[in-house]
C-alpha cells in the first residue's frame, strides 16, 4: 500500500473526462467509452435478462456457486451508468464472494425522475424471489449512487413485507441527496472525482420536485430498523465520506448490525480499481469474505 499507488489513482482521475456534472448525454458516452476500455476478465461470462420485467445483466464467474446471487446495483448519480458497464467491479466482488451476480438496468434521471429506480429495484428484487431463490441466498450490493440505491432498496422492502436479504455491501454511498454534510465542502481539495456542484445538479435530476429528505430518496433519513448486516466502505479522500458514516450512525442506532470501513487517502468507489491499488483489493476482499459469511448461513 503506498503513496505512490494513491497518488497515481488520484491522479488518473483528475484528468479524466468525465465530468459528472456535465450534458447528461455527452457524459453517458464519455462513460461508456471509458468502461469499454476496460477488457473483460476472461473468466467471466455476462448475458442479458430480465427480473420483474426489468433488465438486468446475468454475470457468471468460473467455480462460483450459482445458488448464491448478488443483486447489484450500479453508480452514476441515478444519470449515468449502465448495468454492463458495471460488469467490471461487480464481477470482481462476485470473485471474490464466491456467487453469481445480477446487475440491474434501473431507468436513469433525467428522463425518469424518482421514484423510477426504486420501483425497478424492488420489482427486480421480488423477481428475483419470485424465481424461486430464497432471501437468504441473496446479499445486495451497490456503489455510489447505487449504494444509496441499495439502501433504500432495502427500506422499501421493508414497507413492501418483502423478506431482506441476507446482508448489504454498500461502497461510497450517496445517502443524502440534500448533499449538505460537512464532508461536502471539507473534502472538496482533496476529492478528485465528485465536486458539490456536480452532485447538486444531479440531486435536481433525480428529485426535481419534492423532499429530498424523504427516505426513499436520501436514506440516511430512514427509519433503518430491521435491515439486515451492512458493510459500508468508504475512502478518505471523498466528498461522500459523511454519507458513509452517518448512515452507519443510523443503522447502529436502530439496532442494526453494522461494520464500517474507511481507507485512508484514497477517493470515492477506489474498490473499482484494485489492479492498481493495494488498499482497493484489500476492501474487495473484505467485502467477498463478508457476503461469503453471511450467504453461506442456512436456507430454508
Amino acid at each position: 500500500m503506498t503513496q505512490q499507488q494513491r497518488d497515481a489513482l488520484d491522479q488518473l482521475l483528475r484528468d479524466a473526462p468525465l465530468d459528472l456534472g456535465g450534458d447528461v448525454a455527452e457524459q453517458r458516452v464519455v462513460f461508456e467509452e471509458m468502461m469499454a476500455a476496460i477488457p473483460s476478465p476472461a473468466d467471466v461470462t455476462t448475458s442479458s435478462g430480465s427480473l420483474g420485467g426489468i433488465p438486468v445483466v446475468n454475470v457468471e464467474v468460473a467455480g462460483a456457486d450459482p445458488a448464491s446471487v448478488i443483486f447489484f446495483l450500479h453508480g452514476g448519480a441515478y444519470a449515468i451508468g449502465t448495468a454492463a458497464s458495471s460488469v467490471g467491479l461487480a464481477s470482481d466482488l462476485a470473485r471474490r464472494a464466491g456467487a453469481r451476480l445480477v446487475t440491474v438496468d434501473y431507468r436513469l434521471a433525467p428522463e425518469h425522475p424518482h421514484p423510477a429506480a426504486i420501483d425497478d429495484a424492488v420489482a427486480a428484487y421480488r423477481g428475483l424471489l419470485d424465481s424461486g431463490l430464497a432471501a437468504s441466498a441473496i446479499a445486495i450490493a451497490g456503489e455510489s449512487a447505487g449504494a444509496g440505491l441499495a439502501a433504500a432498496t432495502l427500506v422499501a422492502l421493508k414497507h413492501a413485507g418483502l423478506p431482506q436479504p441476507s446482508a448489504a455491501v454498500l461502497m461510497s454511498p450517496w445517502a443524502d441527496l440534500t448533499v449538505s454534510s460537512e464532508s461536502i465542502s471539507v473534502k472538496a481539495a482533496v476529492d478528485p472525482a465528485l465536486t458539490p456542484k456536480g452532485l447538486r445538479r444531479r440531486a435536481v435530476d433525480y428529485v426535481p420536485a419534492g423532499d429530498r429528505t424523504a427516505e426513499l430518496v436520501s436514506p440516511i433519513f430512514a427509519d433503518l430498523t430491521g435491515l439486515p448486516p451492512l458493510l459500508i466502505q468508504a475512502g478518505s479522500h471523498e466528498i461522500l465520506l459523511d454519507d458513509a458514516t452517518r448512515l452507519a450512525a443510523r443503522a447502529a442506532t436502530a439496532d442494526v448490525a453494522v461494520r464500517l470501513e474507511i481507507t485512508p487517502g484514497v477517493p470515492h468507489v477506489f474498490q473499482g480499481f484494485a489492479a492498481m491499488l493495494d488498499e482497493a483489493d484489500a476492501a474487495l476482499t473484505s467485502a467477498g469474505e463478508f457476503l461469503r459469511a453471511h450467504l453461506a448461513g442456512p436456507r430454508p
